[in-house]
């Protein structure tokens, strides 16, 4: 047998400084997407507050110049300028041009450090047009600037001088378009919330925002109460239960740790952690350790109190979690992370350093604020029996059977397919519009559940009395996931969930109220990118034999200026889903090859619980303010 190969060793590279990061950006940044551009920035804003979390930088300004130039300022010490042992060049040089060079891997420099993986300043140097340094140290101003992808057009130079006390370092870079080909232009709102956030978990630190691409926008971030500000703005739009906001600290072999809490009359929990600044989204066992806390703690208190009577009667970690809103801090000086997206915080040490600190700080305060403590411990029993409600009902949900979803509401037409990958579901407004989504569908993997109104408001019900609602009902069986304890995304039954509303006001409020009964009681779907809305067309445009569907206004008027000058077109407003035929619902709408679906997804999981509680919350003024703010967005039936 002929085993000839074209593996060779000439076919094996080895790239050289930067060459790497250029080749494969995504290893380093993620992607090359809007995300990853961003990224860039968060990289520089990170080692300015390394600086802050080491004590030497109380200012860091970021500003988006002309061009989308981004400048970052910071009062810290300034990078060190001599001659470093290893490299032989300047340590201004080695840190932009050196791959894993730092102050963070080991030494005095850095107790604690934000970044992940410590590549920052070369990895945007190599991803940069050109990049500039400017340090401010022992009375000079020092200055290098790299071209093309991290090449240094010159040596570490002093180009004048300044106040001797004055230190601090200023980046400027101007992101390479041959690398970011999808976008370089940074959005301000993404940045606002990001540098709010560092601004939150370091306090005292002050922060300055500005834009100065068009007109000038400026922001700046001070909370000298920290989380605990952090915590007031999350329940800003919400009903406290009560008017402290609970703050407890503590430190165990140089590991930092904090909390802030505090309850509202809302049926869900919103507990964010993070370590060293980093938004530990998948938790990890800091979180773990002041959950355990939280419940154990209660309970006891509960108990001694003599609130729980029966002997053997306790409370959950879902029971006491109910309402609440919770900021977790934690510093380390080695964090270990890991998880698929490397946000879980796997140190085993920390579980009990915070269960510890939490434990021995909310037991006081329970002790001393005893109004307090009966309120939590309300909340928590009136949970208790939602719970042990919402058990049975989920009972009697899962004995109806997979496809038992006759009705008064309506009937689920299903798909042949029992293959999830390639099984739509489309949830329809009403028997009209389901009567010619069924005759317009494709039967092998297009099914459809028609609904009758506007589902029950979740955003304002407890999952006892939401499965008491038959739409939802009929929603959970559909689905196949099951709910709240028995929720197993894997057995979804459909991987395109599509809600298909009427273009006008009242198909908008639905489908922001099946929104929020995903977001509320099926999030993991949102967050698996499962959940779409379907685009029905606003106006038909006919001119002769041919027939234009367009989605909205400027589409139309975008359209009408491309015909011809003696065409006069015929323009016919779309009312609702169920005044189209079968054959346009499908041309226009649910075909694959021709249809518009935008994925709802959950980038910021704290924006879109503030946006469903202005929405669909108890408080009247947060939504009349969206509203107006928002009106022109809304596309109205007149």
């Amino acid at each position: 047998m002929n085993k000839e190969t074209h593996y060779t060793d000439s076919d094996i590279q080895v790239l050289e400084g930067l060459e790497a990061v250029r080749k494969r950006p995504g290893m380093y940044i993620g992607s090359t997407s809007e995300k990853g551009l961003h990224h860039l920035v968060w990289e520089i804003v990170d080692n300015a507050v390394d600086e802050a979390l080491a004590g030497f930088c109380d200012d860091i300004e970021v500003i988006i110049d002309k061009g989308d130039v981004i400048e970052v300022r910071d009062d810290g010490r300034g990078i060190p300028t001599g001659i470093n042992a290893k490299t032989g060049l300047s340590t201004v040089e080695t840190i932009f041009t050196v791959l894993h060079a730092g102050g963070k891997f080991g030494g005095e420099g850095y107790k604690v450090s934000g970044g992940l993986h410590g590549v920052g300043a070369s990895v945007v140097n190599a991803l940069s047009r050109w990049l500039e340094v400017k340090i401010y140290r022992d009375g000079n101003v020092y200055f290098q600037r790299f071209e093309n992808g991290g090449h240094p057009c010159e040596s570490l130079k002093i180009i004048d001088s300044c106040d001797i006390d004055r230190t601090g370092s200023t980046i400027r870079f101007k992101a390479d378009e041959e690398i970011f080909r999808e976008t370089t232009v940074y959005d301000y709102d993404t940045l606002y919330k990001r540098l709010q956030e560092i601004a939150f978990l370091n306090k005292g630190l002050r922060i300055n925002l500005y834009d100065r691409r068009l007109d000038e926008k400026h922001d700046t971030f001070l909370y000298n109460g920290g989380i605990i500000e952090y915590v007031g703005m999350l329940n800003k739009n919400k009903t406290v239960l009560h008017d402290d906001i609970i703050y407890l600290s503590g430190e165990e072999n140089n590991i930092f740790f904090e909390v802030a809490l505090q309850y509202n009359d809302s049926y869900n929990s919103n507990i964010y952690s993070f370590t060293n600044n980093i938004n530990t989204y998948e938790g990890g066992t800091h979180e773990d350790g002041v959950k355990l806390a939280l419940t154990r703690v209660i309970n006891n208190y509960a108990k001694n109190a003599k609130i729980l009577k029966e002997k053997d009667e306790s409370l959950s970690g879902e029971d006491v979690r109910e309402g609440l809103t919770m900021i977790i801090s934690c510093k380390h000086p080695d964090p270990q992370f890991e998880g698929q997206t490397k946000t879980k915080l796997g140190n085993s040490e920390v579980k009990k350093i915070a269960s510890d600190v939490f434990s021995s700080g909310f037991e006081r305060y329970l002790m001393e604020n005893p109004s307090v403590a009966k309120i939590i411990i309300d909340k928590a029993l009136s949970a208790s029996r939602a719970r042990v409600a919402a058990k049975k009902a989920r009972e009697l949900v899962r004995r109806k059977g997979d496809l038992d979803i006759t009705t008064t509401f309506g009937k689920l037409t299903d798909c042949k397919s029992k293959d999830p990958s390639e099984s739509e579901i489309f949830l329809v407004e009403g028997d009209s519009a389901g009567g010619s989504a069924k005759n317009g569908r494709d039967y092998m993997t297009q099914a459809i559940l028609p609904l009758r109104g506007k589902i029950l408001n979740v955003e304002k019900a407890r999952l006892d009395r939401a499965l008491s609602n038959e739409e939802i009902k009929t929603i959970i069986t559909a689905f196949g996931t099951g709910i709240g304890e028995d929720f197993d995304l894997s057995k979804l039954r459909y991987h395109k969930i599509i809600i298909m509303t009427d273009a006008d006001v009242d198909g908008s409020h639905i489908r922001v109220l099946l929104l929020t009964l995903f977001y509320r009681f099926f999030r993991p779907i949102v967050e698996a990118g499962h959940v779409y809305a379907a685009n029905p067309p606003l106006y038909k445009i006919t001119h002769g034999k041919t027939i234009k569907y367009v989605l909205d206004d400027a589409e139309k008027d975008e359209y009408l200026a491309s015909l011809p000058a003696n065409v006069k077109p015929e323009i016919a407003r779309n009312k609702g889903l169920g005044e189209m035929d079968p054959d346009e619902l499908r041309d226009t709408t649910m075909a694959k090859e021709t249809r518009i679906l935008r994925q709802i997804t959950v980038d910021d999981l704290q924006a879109a619980d503030a946006a469903f509680e202005k929405l669909m919350g108890e408080e009247v003024e947060p939504r009349r303010e969206f509203i107006e703010k928002n009106a022109g967005y809304a596309i109205l039936d007149i």
